[in-house]
């Protein structure tokens, strides 16, 4: 298996995650997002299939975006006078595996090699957390992976914004 940063002259290989919204963004909008600077999409192979894929984009972690409760349980992380209204973070935009590939442990390995990645090839930028609009069904897979809820119902009812400490690395 390989990864591939995407880019203009990769050729698509084929690719069915099984959901729509996830298939389109790889085969219609990842390049674009690329050209755009939004985000950088990442694709695993294996010989003429795309097996996996994963997008990442700035965010931050926002007082605004939660609760009173589940700022100070965040905020309890940094020092009194490091205390601020948001906090820098990477978000992964899109994640999805290949049907073929589900229930094999691809999934779990690929997200330790983001937070891999992102954790010993620092850039120029810093960040603390690792964040993802979780479908609602892909939040047991999140948590697993040692993401948490920032809010138990976001106004968006099909998605829960989650994070990972990056410092639990």
């Amino acid at each position: 298996m390989n990864l591939v940063k995407l880019d203009a002259d990769y050729e698509m290989k084929p690719f069915d995650c099984g959901d729509a919204d996830l298939n389109g963004f790889l085969l219609n909008d990842a390049r674009n997002y690329a050209e755009k600077s939004i985000a950088y999409t990442f694709i695993i192979e294996d010989g003429d299939h795309i097996v996996a894929y994963y997008s990442l984009l700035n965010d931050k972690v926002s007082k605004s975006e939660t609760n009173n409760s589940s700022w100070r349980k965040m905020k309890k992380h940094f020092p009194h006078d490091k205390h601020f209204n948001s906090y820098p973070a990477v978000k992964i935009g899109r994640f999805a595996v290949d049907k073929s590939y589900e229930g094999k442990g691809l999934g779990r390995k690929l997200m330790t090699l983001i937070k891999e990645n992102l954790a010993f090839n620092k850039t120029d930028s810093a960040f603390r957390f690792l964040t993802v609009d979780a479908y609602l069904t892909a939040v047991p897979f999140y948590e697993k992976n040692g993401f948490k809820q920032l809010v138990s119902e976001d106004e968006n009812k099909h998605t829960r914004l989650m994070y990972f400490d990056m410092m639990e690395l």
